[in-house]
């Protein structure tokens, strides 16, 4: 049942992006009929009221530390998503022509029927296939963390079970944020309940929908870089084989606009990622820190402890994705012109070998992903954000103690 489900989300008009477009568009994040766009960001606006109430709850327990921990690690979550939600709706005409080129230049490349491209289309089609439906994954056990760890605490601390029923403690929930009626008791707890954990899919699906979408732009990136070094390769063939000069020159030409596409959209993604992944990076190294507070305080029950080491893990993991695909991308981007040198450049007269220094030259240009203006996406960049995680975070133990 999985694997047909899987398979209907396949699209001979997006080899790549199939399931990515579908997601997208069934997530309510591109919608072209007004009834449906008005809908969906009406659920875009609740979700953005939502945040601003964690931000007002967030000032009302801010005497409390481990209250504040506790929201301020899922308040600063649910800003990313927002933020992300508003940059694929906002910037849909950007990300689509941004998809479309994608789909293009792989539907063409296919067609040629070349092997040796088209085995490196379908493997980075397949693990990008692979990262996908991992990182689903992924979301949906956070979210449901997310949802049922309140209940499980519940259901496995006997003393915070008799501290709810005889009144002195409130019921569990999932989210701390402020509603102007009384969500501890009674209807005003089931209507913040359900709040809650509409607003936690709504957060799953943005995650998954956006974070999915650039990391398999990522890959394709990093496989068409693959592409082009093998087509610069394969120029003049072993060397044996005559190329007229015109033939060469378009070649050449071929190989030069292949890049220099892959240069503009990359540009282009990275205008639409840098702003988010610039706050996104900030954010998750304080992110990362309240979880590793929370985690090693004496107060932590059992299940509190197994519901924060998840999202902790899947906060890792996100930014590690992100920073792997693009440090493969930049690592790629300083290895293609190799395959200009590679080729069978002395088989050829002056004027071609001329030709061939000005493609080599336009290739050494690399392909980068930034986190805003300050710092490139990239391992170095992974470690340093968890080494000032754990600089803040034996700062407030500290202060703690």
């Amino acid at each position: 049942m999985v694997f047909k489900f899987l398979k209907r989300l396949e699209d001979p008009n997006n080899p790549l992006l199939g399931p990515t477009v579908s997601a997208l568009r069934n997530g309510g994040l591109w919608q072209k009929d007004r009834v449906k766009s008005f809908f969906y960001i009406s659920v875009h606006f609740v979700a953005f009221l939502f945040v601003i109430s964690q931000y007002i709850e967030l000032w009302i327990i801010r005497e409390n530390l481990e209250m504040a921990m506790r929201n301020l690690s899922l308040t600063m979550l649910s800003t990313v998503c927002v933020f992300k939600a508003c940059n694929l709706v906002f910037w849909q005409d950007s990300w689509k022509e941004i998809l479309d080129y994608v789909s293009d230049t792989e539907k063409s490349q296919l067609l040629k029927k070349d092997e040796k491209i088209t085995n490196i289309i379908l493997d980075y089609i397949k693990y990008a296939r692979r990262v996908t439906y991992f990182y689903w994954c992924l979301v949906t056990a956070t979210v449901f963390t997310v949802i049922l760890a309140p209940l499980l605490i519940y259901w496995t601390s006997p003393t915070y079970r008799e501290s709810v029923k005889n009144g002195t403690a409130p019921y569990p929930e999932i989210m701390s944020a402020w509603i102007p009626i009384d969500r501890t008791r009674g209807i005003g707890y089931c209507i913040a309940t359900l709040y809650q954990i509409f607003v936690t899919f709504y957060g799953g699906l943005v995650v998954a929908n956006f974070d999915s979408t650039a990391i398999v732009i990522m890959t394709f990136f990093t496989g068409q870089l693959k592409v082009l070094s093998v087509n610069c390769e394969n120029l003049f063939g072993d060397g044996n084989e005559p190329v007229s000069y015109d033939e060469a020159v378009k070649r050449i030409k071929d190989c030069h606009l292949h890049h220099l596409y892959m240069m503009k959209f990359s540009s282009q993604l990275n205008d639409l990622l840098s702003p988010v992944m610039f706050l996104y990076v900030i954010i998750c190294s304080l992110m990362i820190c309240a979880s590793a507070v929370q985690l090693t305080t004496e107060g932590t029950g059992t299940m509190q402890r197994i519901w924060i080491a998840e999202y902790l893990m899947a906060l890792i993991a996100q930014l590690f994705l992100y920073c792997w695909h693009s440090n493969d991308v930049l690592y790629m981007s300083m290895q293609v012109d190799d395959g200009v040198y590679s080729s069978a450049w002395w088989s050829q007269n002056v004027r071609i070998r001329r030709s061939l220094l000005l493609l080599g030259g336009q290739l050494r240009s690399t392909i980068t992903f930034t986190a805003g203006p300050f710092t490139m996406l990239d391992m170095a960049t992974f470690v340093a954000i968890l080494k000032g995680s754990y600089s803040y975070y034996t700062l407030l133990s500290q202060k703690e103690d």
